[in-house]
This record gives structure tokens, sequence and C-alpha cells, in this order.
């Protein structure tokens, strides 16, 4: 579940749960008449992409005829299950395409499924010959199938560009390394997409293409006039013949670590080392929970966790399998929330002493070293700037996401370059306590470079920064809690047990009654003293446990601290490369992760852990 903000920069609600619609009470209640030209709404928690099922929300208003007057489709299944693209402005505003039709959608059109951002498409799908059609809490869509017609190929900047024509729009599925297609082909051009350096599995009307090992870096897109799928792969792909499966075979909602290759010489090296893998089913109350957990004490076990996050900053969201096999984790789950339009982090990450991405409201956390168990606690940085006059100027946040009023502090390890997240903004280089250079808001909208010990300071919605080039600020930092001096730390929230105690209080942590009672898959990081516990619960019969539930369900195990950390479709857990939990059945995209590490891989590429790894 990524973090949703449709309302516009001062009037944010807290993240991750926005004003929901309003409330059905189960699936598929009908809603009344929202005005002239509509009979009714609904909502249902299953989607049928021509025969492939889904769990996702969708909200269906009914116009004059049979079709829907609108559809709001989760925007996670629009572009990793049908094929759309999207970018975000500024402003909150995003801009979709799929197949050469294109959407804007403001900040205040943008609305929530539950925990997920969801976007009005029926125009679209209407136009491209899709049949929607609602079956109980089910959305069944079907697109006709295209033929394809025709394999192109040439070399852009070092890398391969590959082109497939088709008769029509059809969906496109990316998850795991793969991108699936509902199409026609023949032999021959699958031989050409062969020697493309593209693994292909065919189905009856479809086509799977594994994207080799670099897929985390391969671009796709839809154009039309006509119909045309872009696949640029980047140059360390071109040529790498994939493995049809994606390296991850077919992977459900419900299978579990224990699902693993057992041949796998990574798994058996986990389970000769201390790593115990396990899965159970355990009621709590009259609900069941199928848990799949992780465990094993640091202290004795040669392996580190580590935070895994994309290579090239912090805007850019990437699949688990991808940003595990980048740092060689051997497990990894889904890691704190993030939001999915603008696709920036909203919670704590530190690696190495360095915050990629500042704790907000303060809300739970974990925290470690190498060789120890972690501890747990809530978290926020009490920043400020003093002018030469002795004035005190607070710093409202650090390389975050989480746009409010104020100053906020960027470094080079938000990424080399910093964009405006919101309409106006002015912005000021200091280096050495000096300030360099002043920027307006025409300015920060193309993008400031950032650089060594570059301190970007960024004022919002009217905030000052009313200091001149030359002049000296000094800037002190302090945590608020110890959690906040261990080299490395995640955040997420809310925090469940504490010591042994119950601590759920999700509204001191910023999160809605609506998030607090909602049932989804969840991911928990937690210790029960003697070890590390990495933790996923997916619901049996039913959407998931509530936070509360959560935490019963982990007391009843043993543990004394857990933390929650992003759930619902984020939900995932790789063993030994396989991808053996899917929160709701299908591969989301997430922002970070935490990945167990060889200890001498770690060591060999510096405390953080990224990139040019080697294997132990």
């Amino acid at each position: 579940m990524a973090a949703f903000f449709p309302l516009p920069l001062l009037s944010l609600a807290l993240p991750p749960a926005p004003p929901p619609p309003p409330p059905l009470e189960r699936s598929g209640e009908r809603l009344p008449s929202p005005g002239r030209g509509f009979r009714g709404a609904q909502e249902g928690l299953g989607i049928e992409l021509n025969g492939q099922r889904l769990q996702a929300r969708w909200r269906w208003l009914d116009g004059e005829g049979p079709e829907p007057a609108e559809l709001w489709i989760p925007l996670e299944v629009l572009q990793g299950q049908m094929g759309f693209s999207s970018r975000s402005l500024p402003d909150g505003e995003l801009e979709l395409d799929w197949f050469g039709q294109s959407l804007r959608v403001p900040a205040a059109a943008q609305r929530s499924l539950q925990d997920e951002v969801a976007i009005e498409v029926s125009r679209p799908l209407l136009a491209a010959g899709a049949r929607p059609e609602r079956l109980g809490p089910l959305l069944r869509l079907r697109l006709p199938p295209p033929q394809l017609l025709r394999v192109r190929s040439r070399d852009v900047n070092g890398g391969r560009r590959v082109v497939l024509d088709l008769s029509g729009p059809t969906w496109l599925r990316q998850g795991d390394g793969q991108l699936a297609l509902d199409l026609a082909s023949t032999a021959g051009l699958q031989q050409q997409l062969q020697r493309l350096g593209l693994g292909i599995r065919q189905g009856p009307a479809s086509l799977s293409l594994a994207l080799g090992r670099s897929a985390g870096g391969t671009r796709i897109s839809t154009l039309g006039g006509p119909n045309r799928v872009v696949i640029d792969l980047p140059v360390v792909a071109v040529g790498s013949q994939g493995d049809p499966s994606g390296g991850s075979g077919s992977s459900t909602a419900t299978e579990t670590a224990t699902e693993a290759n057992p041949r796998d010489p990574r798994l058996l090296a986990l389970q000769g080392s201390g790593v115990q893998l396990s899965r159970e089913l355990r009621s709590v109350g009259q609900r069941r929970l199928l848990i799949s957990s992780v465990r094993l004490d640091p202290r004795r076990t040669p392996l580190d966790l580590r935070p895994l996050t994309r290579p090239d900053g912090m805007q850019g969201l990437s699949s688990l399998p991808m940003l595990a096999q980048q740092d060689q984790a051997v497990v990894a789950i889904n890691g704190g929330y993030f939001n999915r339009v603008n696709r920036l982090p909203l919670g704590a990450v530190r690696d190495g002493g360095r915050w990629l991405s500042g704790p907000i409201l303060n809300r739970g956390v974990m925290a470690w070293q190498d060789a120890d168990l972690p501890r747990f606690g809530r978290l926020s940085l009490d920043e400020s700037l003093t002018d030469r006059d002795g004035q005190r100027w607070p710093i409202s946040s650090v390389n975050s996401g989480y746009v409010q009023r104020g100053i906020s502090r960027y470094t080079a390890d938000w990424g080399r370059f910093y964009r405006s997240l919101s309409g106006a903004e002015t912005g000021l280089i200091l280096n050495n306590g000096v300030v360099q250079q002043r920027f307006e808001a025409q300015q920060l909208g193309e993008g400031i470079p950032l650089g060594g010990d570059d301190i970007l300071l960024i004022g919002r919605a009217g905030a000052l920064l009313p200091w001149g080039v030359g002049e000296r600020l000094r800037l002190s930092s302090r945590a608020t809690d110890p959690t906040g001096l261990q080299p490395f730390v995640i955040g997420g929230g809310p925090l469940l047990l504490l010591e042994g105690r119950f601590v759920l209080n999700g509204t001191a942590e910023g999160f809605s009654p609506t998030f607090l009672q909602q049932g989804a898959p969840r991911t928990v990081v937690g210790s029960d003293g003697r070890q590390l516990w990495l933790i996923t619960l997916q619901g049996v019969g039913h959407e998931g446990p509530t936070l509360g539930e959560t935490a019963l369900a982990l007391l009843q195990m043993g543990l004394k601290d857990a933390l929650n950390l992003d759930g619902g479709s984020s939900t995932g857990l790789v063993i030994a490369g396989t991808h053996t939990v899917k929160g709701r059945g299908v591969a989301s995209s997430i922002h970070n992760g935490l990945g167990l590490i060889p200890r001498r891989t770690a060591q060999l590429n510096g405390s953080p852990g990224r990139l040019a790894l080697q294997t132990p």
C-alpha cells in the first residue's frame, strides 16, 4: 500500500490514509445515487484481466447504459498489470499514457480505494474496445488480444530499443523481470525476439518475455497510431539470454518461504547458518492468518541486514526481486511507505550513518548495527539553522518526499538532482556553512545538481529563506530517540510492540482511523529478545489482518518488539531469488526494502552495501 496525497499543499491528509470514499460495509454494496444520470455505485475486491485474476479494489459508477460512467482502478494495477505509463508533476497532477491515449489527472481528481491510489479510466478503456463486466465482487475486463505484426530493433544510447507493432492495444503485465502481453504471434516473430536476447514463453493467446538480469533498468512504454510496445533495454541486458520464468517461478499470494527451491545452494547455506524459515496458520479470534517468517540471531549468523534502495537516488520504484538482486540479498522484504504518484519515500531510511530519507511524523522505526539485535522506538529529527543574528530557523524534514510548509534539507544522498516537489519553492545551496547560490521556482523545476557536501535548503508555501550569497549559517541536528544514532534505520508505522507491551497508537503517528481499522496483507520486522524476525501476514479467506490483529498475533508468537512496515500490495518476501510472498497475488513495485546480505559481501562494498557486490 503506497501513501496517497489527494489534496493540494498545506491541506494534505497525513499519509498514508487520506479521506476515504463513502464507506462500504461489504463488497458489492449498492450506494445511493450520486446524481442525475447515475443509478448507483459499487465496489469490489477482485479484478480479472482476460482471465488473469488479481486481488485489487475497484469502483464502478453506473451510467445510462450498461457501461460505467466512471471506473476507478488502482494506479498500481494500471501501471503493473495493464501497461499504463505515468509521470507526476510538482503540483501533484498525474499524466497517464496508454497506446496513444493520454489522461491528465489533477491531484484533486485522484482518490483512494482503501489503501491504494485510484484513477478514473473508463474513457481510454472503452475507447480501446475493453468490455467491463461486474460479477458480484469481481470486475472482469476483457480486451481482444491483438496480433503481433512486426518486431523491430535498433541501438539507442548504447542500449537496444525493441519495438513490437501490434494490431491493437493489449494488457501489459510487468513483474519479476518479465513482461507478459496478451497477443497472438507467429513462430518466426518469436525466434526474432529470442535472437534479440529475450527469453520467451508462448501461451494460447499470450507471450511472456524474460527481460534478462537487468530488467530493473528496462523502460517499457506504449504508443498509438499505430499501436506499439517499446522496450528500451540497457546496455548490460543486450545479448543476455533471459530465463523464461524470470527466475522466480509462478508465485501466488499464498506461497511462503518454505516454497523456495529446496536445492538452491543459497537456501541450503541459509539453513545451515542458523536462519530459520517457517510458515504457519494461526487464528486471531475467528480469523485465520497465514504467517511466513525468517528469523535469525544476527550476533551468530554471518548475514548483515541492509536497507535496499535504488542506486540512482530516492525517486523511483523497483520490484523487490530487483532490489534484492542488485545487493545480492539472500532474503528480502519490502520496506517503508512511499508516494506512488511521485515515487518518493515517506519515512526513515538510514544507511551507513547517512539519511537517505529522514523520519516523518515521529513514526515508528527499527534501528540496528551489525552483529547485534535491533532497537525500536518512535523517531523525529530536531534540526535547525542559526543565522548571524542568533535567530533559529527550524527544518521540517530531511531528504523527504513528505511535502509540508517550512524549510526542508536535501543532500546528494537524495540523488544527483533535486527537482521541485511543489508549486512555489525557493532554494539555496549551503556549503561549509556559507550560502553559495540562490534559486527561484523556475530553476528548481528544471533541476538543481547535488554533489559532495552540498546542502540544498528548500522553502515551501511561503517559508522564507532570507539569506544572501556569502552569509553564514550553522546547522544543528539532534535525534529525538536513541534509535536515530544507529548506523541503519528503517521507518514504517505504527509501532506495534515495545519491550513486550502493546503500544499501537496510530493516531499519535499520524495515521487515520480508517487506515487503522482496515484489513490488509502486512509486513513486520520484530524481535523476541533473542532473534531478529522478518514477517509477512496474509488473510485466509479475507483481506488480511487489521493492525490490532497483527499485534495480537505477534504477541502470541512470542515477539517483544514489532514495527509495521508498508503492506497491502507492497507486501513481499524474496528468498534465494524466489518471490515467495506477494501481498495481493502479483508483483508490486515498491520504493525500498530490507535485505540479508552475506557479511563478506557487505564488507567488500563498505557499510552501505550498495552496487558492485561480489559473491562471498
